[in-house]
C-alpha cells in the first residue's frame, strides 16, 4: 500500500508541474520561447543549423526554465503564491519560484532587429526577418517564430596592409602573415574586430607603448562583383605621434613599502641595485629580492609580455597584498619611459585557526583543529616560513570500529623561498615565480586499543611552472621515518590468529630515503573549451643507490640498515588522467583513470605501509567502504572476525576508473550519475590468497554505481552521494554481480572526488 501511496504521489506532483497554465488569467499565454526558421535553400544544412542555433540565443526573454520538460520553478511560484512577506511559502516563492513568461512581453520588432544585425555582421548584407507569435486558438501557450531570408554571403576577395615607411606602417605590414582576415572566408564583424586587437598585441611586444586597436582601421569595399568585399587595413591619419614611436625603458623604480599616505616618489631615497632602484625609508627586503620579479632592463624596447609577467610575479612573492604599477614619460620629447612599482605589504606576521569537519563511508566522524602562524617575510627575501599544528579525532558510530577511534597530532614547519637555491635550474622568464622548499614535520598516530605510531617526515626540493598549463615538483630529499609505539596485546593476538602479513606490515618500523619527481598537465581553467584534461605523472625512488651499493637482498637474507634502521628500496610510479566533456551550457561529463605501481625490490618485498594504496571511500569507489577493499580477490571479512575491527586495506598496485553525469538541476544544485571500478593489488601474495596481481587481474574489478547531489555555495562544494556496489571481486564465482540497496554507502564529503 504504502509503495502503491508512492508512486501516485509522484505522479501527481509531475501533473501538478504541467498544468502551469491554469493560473493564468483569460487573454494571457505563457510564453514556451522562440524559434528562427531559415528559408535560404543555398546554405548548406550544416551552417544553417549552426547559424540556426547561434541566433536563437540571442532572443529575449528567455522562457521558464524546466527539467525533462516540467517548469519546477514556475510550479514553485504558483504553488507558493502569498501576500504576506514573511515566511515560509513568501521564502519559497522569492528564492526558487520564477513567474511566469507571458507571450505579451516578447518584442519581435526588436528580435526581428537584433537577428538582422547579426546576420549582417555575419556576411549576409541584404538579410531580411520578420517575426510572428504562434499559439493555438484556444491554447494557453504561444512561442515567437522568426524567419528569415539571409541572401548571399559576401566573402572575402583581397585584403590589404599599410604601405606606408613610418615605424607603424611598417610593423603593422609586418603582422599580415598571422593576418585572422583571409580571402575566401564570410565577412565577419567579429574577426575584423578580433583582427585589431591581433595586430595592436603584436606592436604592443615591439615597444608601441601608446598604440591601440582604435588607432586601426578597416576600410571594407563591398562595391565588387559576385558577392565580394575588399578590406584594407591602415592607421588612422588622427593617431597621435607618440602612439607611432617605438618606447625603451629608462629607469626602474620599487617601492617595498608604499601606502596611500606617501604622497611623493622620494627618489632621494633610493639606491641602486644591479638595474633596478629601491626605494623606502627604512629598510625592509634584501636587495636581491626583486631580481626574479623586475622581468624589463633599461634600454631595452618596451614589451607588454614583460610588463604583465612582472605584475604578476611581484603579486606571487608572497609579502604584498596591493601591487600597483605605473608607467610615465621621461620628457615629452623622448620616447624613453620610467617603470614604477607600488608595492603595499601584507603584515609580516599572522596567526590563523581552523577548525575542520569531516565524515568517511568508513562510518567515522572527524574534527581537525589546525593552529597556522606564519611569517610572509621571514629573512627580509620573501621568505614564507609557516609553523602549523594540528590535531584531529575520528570517531567511529556504527560498523565494524566502535571503539577504535583514531586520534592525531603533529607539527609541520615549511620554508619556502620564492627562487631557485641551486647553481643549476630551468629557465623561468614567464609569469610564475619558482620556488625551493624544505618541510619538516612530526606526526603521532593513535589508533585507539591498537597501536601508536611516530612519523617523522622531511623534504627539500623545487617548485616551478613552465607554462599556464604545465609544472613541474622536483624533490631532491625526501626523508620519513616511523616507529610503532604501545602495540597492544589485541593487535598482536590478531596478527598471531590470523597469519595476515598484512597486519604486522601497519607497525613495522618504515625508513624512505630518496627523490621524486612529479609533472602536471591542466587546461581545465580555461571555461571556453569543450573538452579540458588533466594529468599528473610522479615517481618515487627510495635507497636505491645506497642499496646498489650495499648489495642489499631481503630474499637472500642479506637486510642493510643506514642509521640503524633497516630501510625501505623501492621505485614507485604514479599516474592520474582526468578527461572532461561539456555537454550543453549546464552539464558535464566527466572522467578519470589511476594507475600506480610500486616496484619494491633489494631491502624490500612491498612497500611501506606510508606509501601504498588504498582504494574505496567519498573520493574513490563510492559504494564500498574506505580501505576496505582488496587487495585483488582477496577476503578482508577473514581479519575482521578475529579482532572485531577493520584493518586497512592496502596494495602495491593500484587501477581505478571513474565516470560521471554532472547535470545542473537548478539553482546551485547539481546532480550526478556515476560508474567506479578498480582494486589494489600485491606484487606478491603477502600470505594472502588471490592477493597478488596477475594477468586476470581484469576478474578482480570491484565495481560500483550511484547518484548524488552537490551544492556549490560558492565557498566550497558539499557533496552526497550514495553508491550501490555492483560487482563485489571477494565473493565466489558467480556470486560476484549483484544489486542490494542494504549494501548501499553514503558520502559525505567537500569538494567534487576529481
Amino acid at each position: 500500500m504504502i509503495k502503491h501511496f508512492r508512486y501516485i504521489l509522484i505522479v501527481s506532483v509531475l501533473l501538478s508541474a504541467c498544468s502551469n497554465t491554469k493560473y493564468l488569467v483569460p487573454g494571457q499565454k505563457l510564453y514556451t520561447g522562440g524559434e528562427v526558421k531559415i528559408q535560404d535553400k543555398d546554405i548548406k544544412k550544416s551552417d544553417a543549423k549552426a547559424l540556426k542555433t547561434e541566433l536563437e540565443a540571442l532572443l529575449r526573454p528567455k522562457p521558464n526554465g524546466d527539467i525533462l520538460g516540467l517548469r519546477v520553478k514556475l510550479w514553485i511560484y504558483n504553488k507558493t503564491r502569498t501576500k504576506k512577506t514573511k515566511g515560509l511559502a513568501h521564502w519559497l516563492n522569492t528564492k526558487f519560484g520564477e513567474p511566469p513568461v507571458l507571450a505579451t512581453v516578447v518584442d519581435l520588432e526588436k528580435n526581428s532587429n537584433i537577428v538582422q544585425n547579426k546576420l549582417q555582421n555575419e556576411s549576409y548584407f541584404q538579410a531580411q526577418v520578420s517575426g510572428d507569435t504562434v499559439s493555438k486558438p484556444k491554447g494557453k501557450t504561444a512561442k515567437a517564430v522568426y524567419t528569415v531570408a539571409t541572401g548571399p554571403a559576401y566573402k572575402i576577395r583581397k585584403v590589404t596592409f599599410p604601405q606606408g615607411k613610418g615605424s607603424a606602417d611598417t610593423a603593422v605590414a609586418g603582422t599580415s602573415a598571422q593576418t585572422f582576415l583571409k580571402p575566401g572566408n564570410n565577412y565577419n564583424l567579429d574577426v575584423i574586430k578580433n583582427e585589431r586587437i591581433r595586430i595592436d598585441a603584436r606592436l604592443k611586444e615591439e615597444g608601441f607603448y601608446y598604440f591601440s586597436p582604435e588607432n586601426l582601421i578597416m576600410r571594407v569595399d563591398s562595391n565588387i562583383t559576385n558577392h565580394q568585399v575588399d578590406i584594407a587595413v591602415t592607421v588612422k591619419r588622427s593617431t597621435a605621434d607618440r602612439a607611432k614611436n617605438i618606447y625603451t625603458i629608462d629607469n626602474i623604480y620599487v617601492y617595498p613599502s608604499y601606502s596611500l599616505r606617501d604622497t611623493s616618489l622620494m627618489l632621494d631615497k633610493g639606491f641602486k641595485y644591479r638595474w633596478y632602484n629601491i626605494v623606502e625609508k627604512r629598510k625592509t627586503v634584501n636587495s636581491y629580492i626583486f631580481a626574479n620579479t623586475v622581468l624589463m632592463r633599461p634600454g631595452e624596447v618596451y614589451n607588454r609580455t614583460n610588463h604583465n609577467n612582472s605584475l604578476n610575479r611581484f603579486v606571487n612573492l608572497g609579502p604584498y597584498k596591493f601591487v600597483k604599477n605605473r608607467f610615465e614619460d621621461v620628457s615629452t620629447d623622448s620616447s624613453k619611459l620610467n617603470v614604477f612599482y607600488f608595492l603595499t605589504p601584507y603584515k609580516k606576521k599572522s596567526l590563523q585557526f581552523e577548525i575542520l569537519g569531516r565524515t568517511t563511508s568508513a562510518n567515522y566522524t572527524g574534527t581537525q583543529v589546525n593552529i597556522n602562524w606564519l611569517n610572509r617575510n621571514a629573512f627580509k627575501g620573501g621568505e614564507a616560513l609557516k609553523v602549523t599544528l594540528f590535531g584531529s579525532t575520528d570517531v567511529q558510530f556504527g560498523g565494524n570500529n566502535n571503539g577504535f577511534n583514531v586520534y592525531q597530532a603533529g607539527i609541520q614547519t615549511t620554508l619556502s623561498w620564492p627562487r631557485f637555491i641551486s647553481p643549476i635550474y630551468p629557465k623561468a622568464d614567464n609569469a610564475y615565480i619558482p620556488h625551493t622548499n624544505f618541510t619538516l614535520g612530526y606526526t603521532l598516530v593513535d589508533r585507539q586499543k591498537l597501536y601508536r605510531l611516530n612519523s617523522f617526515n622531511a623534504s627539500f626540493g623545487y617548485q616551478w611552472k613552465e607554462s599556464v598549463h604545465r609544472s613541474h615538483e622536483l624533490n631532491i630529499l625526501n626523508v620519513m621515518f616511523v616507529n610503532p609505539q604501545s602495540v597492544s596485546k589485541l593487535y598482536l593476538d590478531s596478527i598471531q590468529s590470523t597469519h595476515n602479513p598484512a597486519l604486522k606490515h601497519v607497525i613495522e618500523k618504515q625508513f624512505t630515503l630518496g627523490p621524486s619527481y612529479g609533472y602536471t598537465f591542466t587546461n581545465t581553467t580555461e571555461d571556453y573549451r569543450t573538452n579540458t584534461i588533466y594529468y599528473n605523472g610522479k615517481v618515487s625512488l627510495s635507497n636505491n643507490v645506497y642499496g646498489l651499493v650495499t648489495g642489499a637482498d631481503t630474499t637472500a637474507g642479506k637486510v642493510k640498515t643506514l642509521f640503524g634502521a633497516v630501510f625501505n628500496q623501492y621505485v614507485k610510479l604514479e599516474n592520474e588522467l582526468r578527461y572532461f566533456h561539456k555537454i550543453g551550457l549546464n552539464s558535464t561529463f566527466a572522467s578519470r583513470l589511476i594507475v600506480g605501481v610500486g616496484l619494491p625490490y633489494g631491502n624490500s618485498t612491498q612497500l611501506p605501509y606510508s606509501q601504498q594504496f588504498f582504494i574505496g571511500g567519498p573520493n574513490s569507489l563510492r559504494g564500498f567502504q574506505a580501505r576496505s577493499l582488496g587487495p585483488g580477490s582477496y577476503d578482508p571479512r577473514t581479519d575482521v572476525k578475529a579482532g572485531d575491527f577493520l584493518p586497512d586495506e592496502s596494495g602495491d598496485i593500484k587501477i581505478e576508473a571513474n565516470v560521471e553525469y554532472r547535470p545542473k538541476l537548478f539553482s546551485i544544485v547539481r546532480g550526478a550519475l556515476f560508474v567506479d571500478a578498480g582494486n589494489i593489488w600485491l606484487l606478491h601474495n603477502g600470505g594472502r590468497p588471490g592477493a597478488a596481481f596477475s594477468k586476470d587481474f581484469i576478474n578482480n574489478l570491484a565495481v560500483d554505481a550511484g547518484f548524488g547531489l552537490r551544492f556549490d555555495l560558492s565557498v566550497l562544494v558539499l557533496r552526497t552521494d550514495l553508491g550501490y556496489p555492483l560487482r563485489t571481486p571477494y565473493l565466489p564465482e558467480g556470486q560476484r554481480w549483484g544489486f542490494n540497496t542494504r549494501y548501499a554507502v553514503f558520502n559525505l564529503a567537500i569538494g567534487y572526488p576529481f
